[in-house]
């Protein structure tokens, strides 16, 4: 039995004044309107009208009822109303989730964004290095970096690419001297980013002779990119930094890169939600800021990595050391 659907109809047949009058408005049959009321009357075991050829009456329980479920009828329209507004006007928590990186990086500047154009919008947003079960209802969407996605349910949308790059301190270098070639790497000490998306002691070097990988192993092991930079800018050794972490680092001069010919663990970064059916404003609007808005700024830190190459490792030195008080710093 239908309980929401026969309270519908009781509340409907009394407005109406009768059985024939409420079939006509709800364009059904009397005898399913008589139906509908003495199926809920058996389910309470409380007759809630009395029936004459003539008239209907409310009996003292048909009263009560009538009143409650005149206020039940009324809330599950609100409800129903704004359900259906959600997928038309982005408002409410927007629960999101983002390996910590690419949220520190690039998802927290964008909610910045996106708020100013949408701010009924709050967000409430997770990161981690895991991925999170969607399905299970944790978050609304997932924004990931991966080299493929393997086969899910999962609706998955590209927003960019990026890739990582090896980077050392300017004390590391002039103490170490920098590698002219990856297998100089066997010679250095290698700092290890553990992430989810690829094997924390395989580094794939993609340069002038292609693809080069090399195995590495190292004395400090780190899960977060920017726990990677602190040690790097410690000077205990070359770590692979992903560009938007890098970035910053690079202008200031507290990292060097090196083997600039050479990127690593190109990387496409996904938004992932459960499914395409349904989906409400604020994930659609969502989705769509992104796609629009992460490729440029990608496109912003390889414009500002492609400036910091136009200076060589040399230069860069100097100018680091000048400004730290250090004199020439020539390489080693």
């Amino acid at each position: 039995m239908d309980t929401l659907q026969n309270m519908r109809v009781f509340v409907r047949v009394v407005e109406a004044g009768s059985f024939t009058a409420a079939a006509q408005s709800l364009n059904s049959t009397t005898g399913a309107m008589s139906r509908a009321v003495s199926e809920l009357e058996a389910h309470l075991r409380t007759r809630l009208l009395n029936r004459s050829t003539r008239r209907l009456a409310l009996t003292t329980a048909g009263e009560r009822y009538l009143k409650r479920s005149q206020q039940i009828l009324a809330d599950v329209d609100i409800a129903e109303e704004e359900a259906s507004c959600a997928h038309e006007r982005p408002t409410g928590a927007l629960r999101m989730h983002s390996f910590a990186s690419i949220g520190q990086h690039y998802i927290l500047p964008a909610i910045s964004r996106y708020r100013a154009l949408y701010p009924d919008v709050s967000v409430e947003l997770t990161l981690s290095q895991r991925m999170p079960d969607l399905f299970e209802g944790s978050a609304d969407v997932a924004v990931i970096g991966a080299s493929s996605l393997p086969n899910s349910d999962l609706v998955s949308f590209p927003l960019g690419a990026t890739f990582s790059i090896l980077c050392a301190s300017p004390a590391y270098v002039r103490s170490h001297g920098a590698p002219q070639r990856p297998t100089d790497l066997a010679n250095h000490e290698c700092l290890i980013l553990h992430t989810p998306a690829f094997p924390p002691h395989e580094w794939t070097l993609d340069g002038p002779n292609g693809s080069e990988l090399m195995e590495v192993d190292g004395p400090v092991h780190v899960n977060i990119a920017e726990s990677l930079i602190v040690a790097i800018r410690e000077g205990m050794g070359i770590g692979m930094v992903p560009l938007y972490a890098a970035v910053s680092g690079l202008l200031d001069g507290t990292l060097v890169r090196v083997l600039p010919e050479y990127t690593l663990q190109k990387t496409t970064i996904y938004a992932l939600y459960p499914s395409r059916k349904f989906i409400d404003a604020k994930t659609r609007t969502w989705v769509e800021f992104l796609r629009s808005h992460l490729p440029k700024v990608i496109a912003r830190d390889e414009a500002l990595l492609a400036e910091v190459g136009q200076m060589g490792a040399m230069e860069r030195l100097v100018k680091v050391d000048a400004s730290l008080g250090h004199g020439s710093g020539d390489l080693e």
